[in-house]
């Protein structure tokens, strides 16, 4: 049995859940900016007490590893490796783009999104990177990998040989702004979760797939760039 605390903080919406042998059973969210530093600790402490569970009784932390957000990855991550520090409990991490994908299975599977085809489709999760730029990834229905992440600048050629034959379902923060460009996909209105790494936490810390906490840092795919501010100081 494992009882694993989940955290994905890489958008703008902090989301934290607790789930016990892969099936969540709290969720706190909220997309209304990012006040991540604050929330995260909060909503951990409102989710023990709902469930009536304590920190000693938490057996990881899993945490959204990226790509996303530079400073709501750093967030997460960082709070994460501060309670398996002071816990003594293993790191889980996952990347967001299949804890997202798994969101878009879940969903689908309770009924609450519908896609003609899906059988066969595949889904293509992306975050927003600014302007017209998307980390993605390519996943079948099983959510299985099909490709690796990529920073994307998105086209009408983008995903081309993705998009032949098969129904291409796009979701994710990143993936409304790409419908005009990709006039032959499916838009489906799924977003980043927690909940989305309950599974495939639970997956990977039964295969002893944890990581390094002293050495562990997110997956930002692309290095963080600080743009000098314009306004000239008096």
């Amino acid at each position: 049995m494992s009882l694993i605390l989940c955290i994905e903080t890489g958008t703008d919406i902090c989301s934290v859940g607790i789930a016990r042998d892969g099936e969540l059973l709290a969720l706190r969210e909220s997309d209304q900016g990012r006040d991540h530093a604050k929330l995260v600790a909060v909503y951990v402490d409102e989710l023990l007490r709902e469930t009536g569970l304590k920190p000693d009784d938490l057996d990881a932390v899993a945490v959204g590893k990226g790509p996303g957000s530079y400073t709501g990855l750093r967030i997460g991550v960082s709070f994460a490796k501060g309670l398996c520090y002071g816990l003594n409990i293993p790191l889980v991490a996952v990347g967001s783009l299949e804890a997202l994908a798994a969101v878009a299975i879940e969903d689908y599977e309770a009924g609450i999104i519908s896609v003609e085809g899906w059988d066969e489709a595949l889904l293509c999760p992306m975050v927003d990177a600014r302007r017209m730029e998307v980390y993605a990834q390519i996943f079948d229905t099983q959510c299985r990998e099909q490709a690796e992440v990529t920073a994307e600048v998105v086209t009408a050629e983008s995903f081309a040989q993705w998009r032949e034959g098969r129904k291409f379902v796009i979701f994710g923060n990143g993936a409304e702004k790409c419908c005009e460009m990709l006039p032959d996909a499916t838009y489906i209105n799924v977003v980043p979760s927690a909940r989305g790494l309950a599974r495939l936490a639970h997956q990977r810390l039964e295969a002893g797939a944890v990581e390094d906490i002293a050495y562990f840092e997110p997956f930002y795919l692309k290095d963080f760039v600080v743009i000098p501010s314009k306004k000239k100081l008096l």
